[in-house]
């Protein structure tokens, strides 16, 4: 090979690199534009929790919103019993407050979000109408490349947590996000003990009128503060 071709290949392969390094900023430029006009989402996910100590799965269905406005974050998810198809748990986050009601035993766990808590309820809604900006602050980010979920283009982003605290939650979180609507396709959240869950989100709709009946907590459960 002489040394002109050389130069060209290495100037090549220099320019791909420069390329997918200024990635991120472009796809997070997609995220701030695209969370300004983002006000909610539903959809239904899959959820499947690998437990690494006895290499095995445990599958659920389920379904949720996020609904978002100005900093103002509401949740509710829904999981159902894979064979009946009836509801197993309820999530709701408002304001400072999270809630997980388990449908079995009527119990209503209501935590207050301290900073740390407000931290790791960011984490029930990443991917869904978060800034770029937001992201960027939050999480380190490696894009790893534009994928195709669905017949949907997505970028591929890496994430390792800022926050000490979170890292010893999941040592990274891998998402699959549709930048130019600001939503997620699929999370995979990897914790440091080698168990991880990964969610996949279909049926995605935005900004449409949300049915909060089925996310809404019973009056008579079991409330237990913590």
């Amino acid at each position: 090979m002489n040394l002109s071709r050389a130069t060209s290949i290495l100037a090549i392969s220099f320019a791909t690199v420069a390329l997918h390094a200024q990635a991120p900023k472009a796809i997070l430029d997609q995220l701030d534009a695209a969370s300004k006009t983002f006000k909610n989402a539903q959809a239904n996910v899959l959820s499947d929790v690998y437990t690494r100590s006895i290499k095995a799965h445990d599958t659920e269905p389920g379904s949720l919103y996020v609904e978002r406005s100005g900093s103002a974050t509401t949740m509710g998810a829904i999981t159902f019993d894979p064979s009946t198809k009836a509801p197993t748990k309820i999530i709701a986050v408002s304001g400072d407050t999270y809630q997980l009601y388990t449908v079995g035993t009527n119990q209503d766990d209501v935590l207050k979000a301290t900073t740390d808590q407000a931290k790791y309820n960011s984490l029930l809604t990443l991917g869904f109408g978060g800034s770029g900006s937001d992201l960027a602050r939050a999480w380190t980010i490696n894009d790893q490349g534009p994928d195709t979920i669905d017949g949907v283009k997505t970028e591929k982003l890496d994430l390792v947590s800022k926050d000490p605290s979170v890292r010893n939650l999941f040592s990274h979180v891998t998402i699959w996000v549709d930048p130019t609507r600001a939503v997620s396709l699929k999370q995979i959240f990897f914790a440091p003990s080698g168990d991880n869950r990964t969610a996949t989100y279909t049926n995605i709709k935005l900004n449409s009128s949300i049915n909060k009946k089925p996310y809404a907590i019973s009056s008579k459960a079991t409330r237990i503060n913590h």
